[in-house]
């Protein structure tokens, strides 16, 4: 069977979060905008199962979070009368908890499946927009020289389906770290792309707990980051219907148990006690979940001599990065922003426009996630990486004291900055003066609250 579309037709493999911003960007400069996706979507707010990692915490970065509601004007106001939250966090590095910035914006916390169904009502509400849930993308079909993909082949899971071609001027394949197109361009006589591998070997595991309004005086997150002399980490985000999702990890086979016990324990083995006095006291709502993640991976289209134009990968597709640093959903809305602006281009060379520009945006959350992994994995490193980590080491240590360096790595870690960022000369007076007067390891307090940033996603 064959379904005509139009010459300004896009179609998006897969319905995840990448998915859904390719595909509500896209609607702006096409006719129309069909979106494959394997798994059937849920009306509710639930987990799926093409989606393991939403049992898990999520964070929204402060990029990512921009981007969305530039996308969806008005999303973070619907998520926070659905129960979100907007606040403060505590974030635990360096040996003690960073001072909190006088600018410090409110952060929305809220589950992945709650923003996912959020952003799908949003985009499908669009005209020009369809979903074709519950089916299976077989293959790429292209022009007889190879030189152009045309559009898709794919089935539905049902009984009795056949396979089905679904032609569009610009396929792209948001379908997650599973991609197929290495596998696709192969077969139309390409070469696959150059793959980076950093092995962790990490795993997690996370649980639901009843929050109150007491717990850690009202703020709303725990970020405990790990170093090489304890290779653990947990992340404690307040999430929709006065909830705390506690995701627990370790690496190099330090896994955290799922037995209560277990759980309870490894929590006592984090460097402060914030998270274990929460859960040691409150109300569990789930059993404890795991899940493993074994290496980053991205896939460098970059490298490739040829690629044939109508085709683009985005999201996890091209690069996936250990889940603890929470980059993964705000990397691909600056893909997706990306993509924008290279369309705007026009098409001519698009994909090798694209995954030219889109490299020097993942080189940055790509940069810190694996040089932070590499660290804790204790891999040599020439000397100016190792100076640069002694200074990064120092800088954590004074940012426990100065909110203007903890606001400075604050703009790093959510994206709005570059790590170049904290070599400026300012900053580096700062961390000098900091280091002469330090008080040696102890642990920094809680950091004090303070008045949020007008706007929640402010830089």
């Amino acid at each position: 069977m064959k379904m005509q579309a139009g010459s300004n037709t896009a179609i998006v493999i897969g319905g995840s979060i990448a998915g859904l911003l390719t595909a509500r960007m896209l609607a702006e400069r096409f006719d129309h905008v069909t979106i494959l996706e394997r798994d059937h979507l849920p009306e509710t707010v639930e987990n799926r199962k093409g989606a393991p990692q939403g049992r898990h915490a999520h964070a929204l970065l402060g990029r990512g979070h921009q981007i969305m509601e530039q996308l969806y004007p008005g999303l973070t106001e619907a998520l926070v009368a659905q129960g979100a939250a907007l606040g403060n966090g505590r974030f635990y590095s360096g040996g003690g908890y960073f001072a909190r910035p006088q600018r410090a914006a409110h952060k929305l916390y809220v589950s992945r499946p709650c923003l996912e169904l959020a952003i799908r009502s949003r985009t499908l509400e669009i005209a020009n927009i369809s979903l074709i849930d519950n089916c299976d993308v077989l293959g790429l079909t292209a022009t007889e020289d190879n030189a152009r993909i045309t559009g898709v082949r794919m089935i539905r899971r049902r009984p009795g389906s056949a396979a089905e071609t679904l032609e569009a001027a610009l396929v792209i394949d948001a379908s997650g770290r599973g991609s197929r197109t290495p596998v696709w361009l192969e077969s139309l006589g390409y070469a696959r792309p150059p793959v980076e591998i950093v092995e962790v070997d990490m795993g997690y595991a996370s649980r639901l707990y009843e929050r109150t309004p007491e717990h850690l005086d009202g703020d709303l997150m725990v970020n405990l980051a790990p170093t090489p002399d304890l290779p653990i980490a947990c992340g404690m985000l307040a999430q929709e219907g006065n909830r705390w999702l506690v995701t627990l990890a370790g690496y190099f086979g330090n896994y955290p148990p799922l037995d209560e016990a277990g759980f309870l324990e490894f929590a006592r083995q984090l460097p402060t006690q914030d998270v274990y006095n929460v859960i040691s006291t409150a109300r569990p709502l789930s059993e404890p979940v795991a899940f493993r993640f074994p290496s980053n991976q991205r896939r460098r289209y970059e490298k490739l001599e040829a690629v044939p134009e109508g085709l683009l990968v985005i999201g996890d597709a091209l690069c996936s990065f250990t889940p603890i640093y929470g980059q993964g959903m705000s990397t691909a809305a600056m893909e997706v922003e990306v993509l924008q602006h290279c369309l705007q281009e026009g098409g001519v060379g698009l994909a090798k426009r694209f995954y030219k520009q889109v490299a020097k945006v993942i080189d940055i959350p790509w940069a810190l996630t694996v040089g932070n992994d590499q660290r804790l994995l204790k891999t040599p490193q020439p000397l100016p990486k190792r100076i640069l980590g002694w200074y990064i080491a120092r800088f954590q240590v004074a940012a426990r004291r100065d909110p203007e360096l903890a606001l400075a790595f604050q703009k790093v870690g959510n994206l709005f900055a570059a790590p170049t960022s904290l070599l400026h000369p300012r900053l580096v007076w700062r961390v000098f003066k900091g280091t002469l007067r330090r008080l040696g390891g102890e642990p920094s307090p809680p950091p004090s609250r303070v008045e949020p940033a007008t706007h929640p996603t402010a830089k």
